[in-house]
């Protein structure tokens, strides 16, 4: 599939097939990932890759926010994403370098591998639901996620029952600035 394509075929998926996703496509998504820019190349993202069956569920019901639970009734693979701390945003002693984000680049980072990875997923006709709302200390607990990392999103990964049309965008001059 084509970059653009890809780019403009990306949507949030709902709802899901109830169909198994192989271990090869999520290495791929996760390869993917792995392969966005960080900060001094600390690439401070982490993944936790929930394919079992019963913690799979046990998470979906104990673990997202309840407004998420319906939508990835049938995913079968829930990836959080977590990064780091203090890694990203430091000079070579350490110290957080001058720049207006800080311990934000970890954050920043770990989006950007976020995206990388939904776009891969979509190039392999995989849908993704990145969700933000979910409870961070049981989800913490049931992955043995530790504290020096700070849980950013869990991502549904799995097969689109729906093909949701490309919802309306922005006009380029609402959004950019050009000094020419």
């Amino acid at each position: 599939m084509k970059f653009d394509k890809v780019l403009e075929g990306r949507r949030t998926i709902r709802r899901y097939k109830n169909e198994p996703v192989e271990k090869d496509e999520i290495k791929k998504v996760l390869k993917a990932a792995s392969l966005a820019p960080s900060w001094k190349n600390t690439e401070c993202w982490r993944w936790y890759v929930v394919t079992e069956e019963k913690l799979l569920e046990e998470l979906k019901q104990n673990g997202l926010a309840v407004q998420n639970q319906p939508k990835v009734e049938n995913v079968p693979c829930l990836i959080v994403a977590a990064c780091e701390t203090g890694l990203s945003g430091r000079d070579q002693d350490g110290e957080y370098a001058s720049n207006t984000i800080g311990e934000g680049w970890s954050y920043f980072d770990t989006g950007l591998a976020v995206e990388n990875l939904c776009l891969e997923a979509e190039r392999l006709s995989l849908g993704t639901l990145i969700m933000g709302i979910f409870n961070e200390e049981v989800v913490r607990k049931m992955l043995s996620i530790p504290e020096s990392q700070h849980i950013l999103a869990v991502i549904a990964l799995g097969h689109p029952d729906v093909e949701p049309p490309m919802p309306k965008r922005r006009k380029l001059k609402e959004t950019a600035v050009f000094f020419e």
